[in-house]
């Protein structure tokens, strides 16, 4: 895991072994720095300094902010474990990728739904990203929050959370209905967010309860799956608060 407020969310989150954390020796002092290096005392993780040249070469992204920590995956959860309460008692709140591969879009996409109050993700098998060092570092430690499913296939697990009444809503250019004429409050609820470009896919759309579409004032048609994505888990936030 790679970047300061990923490697301090993976500390705090404690819902994983860390081995070691090196930072890069010519690092300028940083609270965030002085965070990780107390968080790891606590967990008796050592933290060891190392050479700049070292620590980009064990890198597997571009900029990991002189600051990398060796631990093992993140737990495994199925469909059915993300149906359970939320913190707090809380009503499901699930997010689905339905075919998202840019790494960038799906860590900033995870970083807003945890935000948000995301109780769950469920990612799909195939033909999608997941959750490599540049998600990581983009969502800046919203794994460590957020348990995650990998599915065969999304259609069927749609049709899995309507069974357990889930009321299941895709976001879509073409939906019918805009987001904000949903009540999406006092409920469980899964967002499903397509690829970026071809959008949901037929089967997924085809069974979900409700496809909606945000309404765009602007000339240009249609917006970023991340922006999209956190504009439509804060409506639900915002439904499920009054």
């Amino acid at each position: 895991m790679e970047g300061r407020q990923a490697v301090r969310e993976l500390l705090l989150a404690n819902r994983r072994d860390t081995r070691e954390i090196w930072m890069a020796a010519d690092l300028d002092a940083a609270p965030v720095l002085e965070d990780i290096r107390e968080l790891a005392a606590e967990a008796r993780v050592v933290v060891k300094e190392v050479g700049r040249g070292k620590l980009d070469a064990a890198a597997r992204t571009d900029a990991p902010q002189g600051v990398i920590a060796f631990a093992r995956p993140l737990p495994e959860y199925s469909v059915e474990d993300l149906l359970g309460p939320g913190v707090g008692g809380a009503e499901p709140f699930l997010l689905l990728s339905d075919g998202i591969t840019d790494p960038g879009n799906l860590g900033a996409l995870l970083r807003s739904a945890e935000c948000a109050g995301v109780t769950g993700v469920v990612l799909p098998r195939h033909r999608a990203v997941h959750i490599t060092p540049t998600v990581t570092k983009a969502a800046a430690g919203a794994i460590e929050h957020i348990p995650m499913a990998i599915v065969g296939g999304m259609a069927k697990t749609v049709d899995e959370l309507r069974r357990s009444g889930v009321l299941v809503v895709g976001l879509d250019e073409r939906g019918s209905k805009g987001l904000w004429e949903l009540d999406l409050g006092g409920r469980p609820v899964a967002l499903v967010l397509g690829a970026e470009g071809p959008g949901l896919g037929r089967l997924v759309r085809e069974r979900c309860d409700e496809v909606v579409s945000i309404p765009l004032r602007g000339r240009l048609s249609n917006l970023n799956v991340a922006t999209a994505g956190a504009l439509a888990c804060f409506e639900v936030a915002r439904g499920r608060a009054t």
